[in-house]
């Protein structure tokens, strides 16, 4: 079964007409626009996040800076097009490249990177008490090339520098105890760069198997993708003003002004887009799960849901809901499973030994992912190897051969910087394998479920300990896994991998496609350097403790805690965790063949991954209703309707970015910032 059988909007095009179509070449004036724009959202970024607590501005997956951006370039594109006829000073094509470099940077900027990067490296000797004993049992264990071997540059850190807020940005930057983070700073940027070449090799080498042999759809592509076809033809002015598209534009843009105003001048009164409907359901017996249950209403993740294929957006609130109601019959059944069954763990949100079922199902839905890739597999590695030629190396960021020894050399050096600092040299494996393996499935999960915000619930390294003993780490091994998974492995919200697979598909017809390699690798260069800066600069301005950095302390410092704990007393694996363990592994086995098998089922197996993430929490209305209203127009109206009424949700996605963007603007100039978009 393919996703085209599922969406009527899919593109139906196969691999030979994808080499028979015409490249572009982009021009060195996008690229310019595209990388400048990209450092500048992570040098405003921690300012806007952190101390005017703003709406994200790179936040989630379909951020909302660099689509704001684009939506005006592609304005003032047209504008100047009309007036000046004939003129293309820029294409569609261009600007959709400069905003897939903005997005690749908007991540690393926030929660992808620098959001808990630098508390990671300070938490252990600013945090550490006599209570805790971090000193005595976690102190010795820590490499000391990762962090500033000064007290007073992490006491600074936390308090600012004396003066600083008086300070320009300039001095305050000079004023950074730079002799303190220099090395750690190199030491960690090195690693960094080196997870992100290796991410590059995997895209570049899997890229094939979702664009052409799966022909997926990418429902967070889909607007920019339309806007920028219809710039091309010169139609952009008659795309904007479709009726249905300005209903749908205007109804986010009503809303969220009466609110925003609401939120500055207390009496205007409201319109309420959160729902508490918890109170509507028992606190006991088989609907008990659902006392906490709440309504958000987001109209721009109702389009992206409408956008996606109706078996997947069914899955999503689907699955949310009856891994809510397991809850309850769990209760209802007498098994009365305690919180501690769950041992120590470091995911992020995970809560209950049921929510462990997804360690199983990721593996196995990884597993069908593999299989169902086989064959591409065996042409790149026969190509990796030269016994296999390759073809149409124009438009590949760069030659299968290359990355695939990339990916074998890159994995090879991460797994040895691991067991230098630690990691007995067998587990190394494991520990990066499963790192992977964890963000490639959140990966497919982004992508083709159109997930603008994604949480994981269990971390990579929670599925090695359901196997193994923590003494199989070592306590050396199991701080650096879970430093090393903390800085970038874990908090998937803004990951890096997602937006290469997006950046793909956006360059899959460009003819200087190794430019466009060259000037990514340019740019995370140049976004770690500035998100470091900026970082690092309004910390020691204001100090950590100013911040609304608040979950990002609270969360590293639970890694480390949780380190101490498995120090202190190692863990075996539970038995209740194993239990559930082996049910994720079995029901994502059974979806996944009813899925492969049979072509009238009904539910996509991807929805069940994201049953316990905190997402869904927030997104699982706005999958119902554009679920809901997808399957609608398809059975009333069939592909025309569908067609007519897509105009409406886009609008909807283009009115609440346009209102978040103007809103955050605002926000930069005053005292607080109203939020449009999920925080």
């Amino acid at each position: 079964m393919t996703e085209n059988q599922l969406s009527p909007e899919t593109e139906r095009s196969s691999p030979s007409d994808e080499t028979k179509s015409t490249v572009d070449k982009i021009r060195l004036r996008a690229i310019v626009i595209g990388s400048c724009l990209a450092v500048l959202i992570c040098l405003i970024t921690p300012f806007n996040n952190a101390y005017r607590q703003g709406t994200p501005l790179g936040g989630g997956h379909f951020p909302l800076a660099p689509f704001y951006f684009l939506v005006w370039m592609m304005l003032i594109t047209a504008l100047i097009r009309w007036i000046f006829k004939g003129r293309k000073l820029i294409t569609g094509k261009e600007l959709l490249v400069s905003w897939a470099l903005m997005v690749l940077l908007s991540g690393i900027a926030w929660t992808g990177l620098a959001r808990t990067f630098f508390i990671n490296l300070t938490a252990p000797y600013h945090f550490a008490t006599v209570e805790n004993r971090w000193e005595e049992k976690l102190h010795p264990l820590l490499p000391d090339s990762w962090y500033p071997q000064s007290q007073e540059a992490v006491t600074t850190f936390y308090n600012g520098i004396s003066g600083g807020r008086s300070m320009d940005w300039l001095e305050v930057i000079k004023s950074i105890p730079w002799d303190a983070w220099i090395g750690p700073l190199l030491g960690w940027a090195g690693f960094i760069l080196l997870c992100y070449l290796v991410m590059i090799c995997i895209i570049n080498l899997l890229s094939k198997q979702p664009l052409y042999n799966e022909r997926m759809n990418f429902p967070l592509l889909r607007v920019p993708l339309l806007m920028q076809e219809a710039l091309d033809k010169n139609e952009f002015g008659r795309f904007m003003t479709n009726r249905f598209l300005l209903v749908g534009f205007f109804v986010p843009v009503c809303l969220h002004l009466i609110n925003g105003l609401s939120f500055y001048h207390p009496s205007v009164p409201s319109i309420p887009t959160l729902i508490l409907a918890g109170k509507y359901f028992p606190t006991v017996g088989l609907l008990s799960g659902f006392i906490k249950l709440k309504i958000y209403i987001y109209p721009a993740f109702i389009g992206f849901a409408f956008l996606t294929s109706k078996q997947i957006s069914f899955s999503f609130w689907f699955f949310f809901l009856a891994g809510t109601l397991l809850i309850g019959l769990l209760s209802v059944l007498g098994i009365n499973i305690p919180a501690a069954a769950l041992g120590v763990t470091f995911g992020p949100v995970i809560s209950r030994p049921e929510e462990t079922q997804m360690i199983g199902a990721y593996l196995v839905f990884f597993a069908f992912l593999a299989w169902l890739a086989r064959f591409h597999f065996l042409d790149t590695i026969l190509k990796g190897f030269g016994v296999r030629k390759e073809q149409n190396l124009e438009t590949e960021w760069f030659s299968i051969r290359l990355s695939f020894w990339g990916f074998v050399i890159g994995g090879l050096g991460i797994v040895f910087w691991c067991h230098y600092f630690g990691i007995p040299f067998l587990l190394s494996f494991l520990v990066v394998g499963a790192f992977f393996l964890f963000t490639l499935v959140a990966m497919r999960v982004i992508c083709q479920g159109g997930i603008a915000y994604f949480t994981l619930t269990e971390a990579p390294i929670d599925g090695l300990m359901a196997f193994f003993s923590s003494n199989f780490f070592t306590n050396t091994g199991i701080l650096v896994a879970g430093v090393v998974q903390k800085v970038l492995f874990v908090d998937l919200r803004e990951s890096l991998l997602p937006s290469l697979l997006h950046a793909r598909k956006v360059t899959e017809k460009v003819s200087n496609n190794r430019w466009i390699f060259v000037t990514i690798i340019i740019v995370l260069v140049s976004g770690i350097v500035a998100s470091f800066l900026a970082m690092l600069a309004l910390c020691y301005k204001y100090g950590v403790r100013e911040l609304q950095l608040d979950w990002a302390t609270r969360t590293t410092v639970a890694v480390y805690d949780n380190i101490y704990s498995l120090v202190e007393s190692p863990q075996d694996p539970g038995k209740w965790v194993m239990i559930f363990t082996v049910v994720g592994a079995f029901v994502m086995l059974v979806l996944a063949i009813c899925y492969h098998r049979f072509y009238w089922w009904p539910i996509h197996p991807i929805g069940y991954l994201t049953a316990y993430s905190s997402a869904m929490w927030h997104l699982w209305f706005s999958f119902f209703v554009g679920w809901a209203c997808n399957a609608l127009c398809m059975r009333y109206g069939g592909v025309v309707l569908f067609k007519r009424m897509r105009n409406f949700f886009i609008g909807l996605i283009i009115g609440d970015f346009f209102m978040a963007g103007t809103w955050a603007i605002y926000g930069l100039f005053s005292y607080s910032s109203y939020l449009v978009l999920p925080d």
